[in-house]
């Protein structure tokens, strides 16, 4: 088993995500990498936040999950329940991860 180091993590947490994969919002916008995302997570209305996370889902914690690969933020956001703490979530998330490249 081959495990990577923390600047391969961060380097490919930090990319592009496939065509295919991309994040589309409620409101019509979309997000490719983490960075687009918590950018409209700070943009966004909180109608188009608890459309994606409520109390029978969390498409956020899922698509960091299951498309970026990044557990760690995943498991961070499945528990914020505002739209605050999921963007502060994500901005200290990816403030480690650069600190990392």
């Amino acid at each position: 088993m081959v495990t990577k180091t923390k600047k391969e993590l961060a380097e490919l947490w930090l990319r592009d995500v496939p065509q295919d994969k991309v994040f589309w919002f409620h409101d019509g916008r979309m997000a490719k990498n983490l960075d687009e995302l918590a950018t409209t997570l700070r943009e966004m209305t909180e109608e188009t936040f608890h459309y994606h996370a409520n109390g029978d889902k969390n498409d956020f914690s899922n698509w960091v999950r299951d498309v970026v690969g990044d557990v760690t933020l995943a498991n961070q956001l499945q528990k914020a329940t505002t739209q605050a703490t999921a963007a502060r979530k994500m901005e200290t998330r990816l403030n480690w991860l650069r600190a990392r490249l």
